[in-house]
């Protein structure tokens, strides 16, 4: 790279930070003129041009700028201890495209309106919501394990593929369609990424490649647990990058499925976030509702907790400490904890059911 190229993608590395910033101040605008604006033609392309491939190209990608990087450091290690300023200013001048990459093609949805907004619900919610929600899941998700699998003690297996759930997937969100348009999803573009192995042990179900668009689910993922998997990582590729947001539009679209394997999904996901948030809020309540879920359900979760504990590790808390860093820099103030926010949408979004019909 040319030194004056070099200089100029360095200092504009600062500079492009400050206008992220400052437009992160102007959610309206971002909504309007990124979101549902430019937005959606990048996504499209992009999915177009990488979704026909039965691989990530995305990992691949990775894979190939992990190796080239290293070759480089390897061959030019005298030259960078000789000059380390200049490789400070090809690392700045890297950065600096990357982070342009990184916004323009899907990060500036980090600065939209949220997905509050769009629905007309709300977060908040009280410890009685709480309970009745979670006593309705309960209900529905003991009446659909005796359906699928004629007892109430059998934990549900999902008789389908990875193939066959991102194809029921995409069929899902064609059914949400009807209700909701704005979660329309052409171009597919759904895979079980390369690196699922290490998605597990750092403590991942999956992620988008902002890069390619592809939505990535960790493969190695439990099958009952996969179609809200993918669902949510779906809703990242429609714009939504709230962690919140995403797992609420994962548990929808497998609610909203017409597969009763998907829907108990939906319901077993919530259960579990609600049973969380009810042990966290009061621990009475959580122990006396426990005894009223099927043994069934019960063995799903443990099968999830034997499946996640399998690959515990030490570096786990630092790659999640990580990530919750990155959520904070991109404008999601409770970092990690706000996948767990989904709890008052999910309620609040079934207290907008019962009352009125949604209209987007």
């Amino acid at each position: 790279m040319r030194p004056k190229l070099k200089n100029a993608l360095a200092i504009a590395l600062p500079i492009q930070i400050i206008m992220v910033q400052w437009l992160a101040q102007y959610p309206d605008f971002v909504e309007t003129y990124y979101s549902k604006g430019l937005y959606p033609y990048i996504a499209s392309f992009l999915r177009i041009l990488f979704g026909w491939l039965p691989f990530s190209f995305g990992d691949l990608l990775y894979t190939l700028l992990f190796l080239l990087v290293g070759r480089y450091i390897f061959r030019k290690w005298k030259s960078i201890k000789g000059q380390p300023w200049s490789f400070f200013k090809s690392i700045l001048a890297a950065l600096s495209m990357v982070y342009f990459a990184f916004h323009m093609l899907w990060g500036m949805n980090y600065y939209r309106q949220p997905i509050t907004w769009k629905l007309g619900i709300d977060r908040e919610y009280t410890e009685a919501e709480l309970m009745e929600f979670t006593q309705y899941l309960i209900a529905e998700s003991n009446q659909l394990q005796m359906a699928l699998t004629g007892d109430s003690i059998s934990p549900v297996h999902i008789p389908y593929s990875r193939s066959e759930i991102f194809n029921r997937t995409v069929q899902a969100y064609g059914q949400l369609q009807k209700t909701y348009p704005d979660f329309a999803y052409a171009h597919p573009s759904l895979k079980s990424s390369m690196y699922s192995l290490p998605l597990t042990v750092m403590g991942y179900g999956g992620y988008l490649n902002p890069f390619t668009n592809e939505a990535q689910v960790n493969g190695l993922t439990p099958l009952f647990r996969m179609p809200v998997v993918s669902g949510h990582e779906v809703g990242h590729q429609l714009g939504y990058s709230a962690e919140d947001a995403t797992n609420f539009i994962g548990h929808l679209v497998t609610l909203e499925s017409e597969d009763p394997y998907f829907k108990y999904a939906a319901y077993h996901h919530a259960l579990g976030y609600c049973l969380n948030d009810l042990f966290n809020k009061n621990e009475s309540r959580y122990n006396e509702i426990l005894p009223s879920i099927n043994a069934g359900v019960k063995a799903n979760f443990k099968e999830l907790q034997d499946f996640w504990k399998k690959y515990e590790n030490p570096l786990e808390p630092v790659f999640k400490s990580v990530f919750n860093t990155f959520l904070k820099v991109n404008n999601q103030k409770e970092g990690i904890k706000s996948y767990n926010s989904v709890v008052g949408l999910m309620i609040n979004h079934r207290k907008q059911q019962i009352g009125n019909k949604p209209n987007l």
